[in-house]
């Protein structure tokens, strides 16, 4: 047989593999698309103008790292929104991270109804922020709200929350921890995928209810907490929504959060570069914290497949 008629029967086949490599990568161009035009251009452009003063209207004059110098010496808002942040993140994430867990562990009770509880517990979370606002708005009225009617069926007379500075920000916490729906149903679903037998072993050598949840659950459940505590942390430096409505940043600048510094510097006072200089430095301590949070996991995280090798490995080396 001709091998030349062999070779020209094959490129047809040859040619269909060399362009078979460029299939998942056309699979995945509109998501590439999408993220460089979206994401990484934005972000990108944001870090470059940081170094201007950057007007709406008007010329764009390079200043450097001036904006940077200008936050840490000149702006003591800088200072003062960072501190509420910082408090507020400080009472927020673990009571957040408390209140999910918990409801997560009573929903996974196989008792009748559950799965209607775990719908209203959900519905908060798809409640739009400003309708949440005016609902906690009503809640935490001085003269109406329903918080100090209750309060005062007890004999307790309720302050005018939004209004005072010593209890703008506890209401702010209070009002942020309604929607916990998202992180409520990834808890669990991290209580779904741990075997029941370890429950049963801990039962049967007389655990009580405490122990198997501080030696079993929480163990078992911490990655997932890892998650959720990565994802809360970064949710309190970017609460924004629910102060600007309700309080604005009062009263005395209580509750005048960072991301709400950031929000004004662009958008009221329309110092751009200014604001996107504020906002990669919100990005930085970000980025900061969950660094440390990564670090930590060794001490407190549980992976299962690699406490299973070290076993092995221990077990290797005595044979040995």
């Amino acid at each position: 047989m001709d091998t030349t008629a062999v070779r020209q029967a094959a490129r047809p086949g040859i040619r269909l593999k060399r362009r078979g490599w460029l299939t998942p990568y056309l699979f995945v161009l509109p998501w590439m698309i999408g993220f460089v035009s979206f994401t990484l251009g934005p972000l990108l452009f944001s870090l470059v103008i940081s170094l201007y003063d950057w007007p709406i209207a008007g010329e764009h004059t390079f200043v450097g790292l001036q904006n940077y110098t200008r936050m840490f010496t000149d702006d003591p808002l800088f200072w003062e929104s960072l501190g509420v942040t910082l408090k507020f993140a400080a009472i927020f994430v673990p009571l957040n991270l408390s209140v999910a867990l918990l409801l997560a562990v009573l929903l996974n009770q196989k008792v009748l109804g559950s799965g209607i509880f775990r719908t209203i517990f959900y519905l908060p979370s798809v409640i739009s922020g400003v309708a949440l606002a005016m609902i906690w708005a009503w809640v935490y009225s001085g003269e109406y709200g329903i918080l100090n009617y209750f309060l005062s069926l007890v004999g307790i007379t309720g302050p005018d929350w939004l209004r005072e500075p010593g209890w703008a920000l506890a209401a702010m916490v209070g009002a942020s921890l309604w929607a916990q729906g998202s992180m409520m149903l990834i808890f669990l679903a991290g209580l779904k995928n741990i075997p029941g037998d370890l429950y049963e072993a801990a039962s049967i050598d007389g655990a009580g209810v405490f122990t198997r949840f501080f030696r079993i659950t929480l163990p078992m459940l911490s990655p997932t907490l890892l998650f959720n505590l990565v994802t809360s942390i970064i949710g309190a430096f970017q609460q924004l929504t629910l102060a600007l409505t309700l309080t604005g940043g009062g009263p005395s600048n209580s509750t005048y959060f960072y991301a709400m510094y950031v929000y004004e510097n662009a958008f009221k006072y329309f110092h751009m570069g200014y604001a996107a200089a504020n906002a990669w430095i919100m990005f930085l301590i970000i980025l900061t914290l969950t660094m440390l949070v990564f670090r930590s996991t060794g001490m407190w995280v549980y992976y299962e497949g690699e406490v299973k090798a070290k076993r092995a490995g221990k077990r290797l080396r005595k044979a040995a």
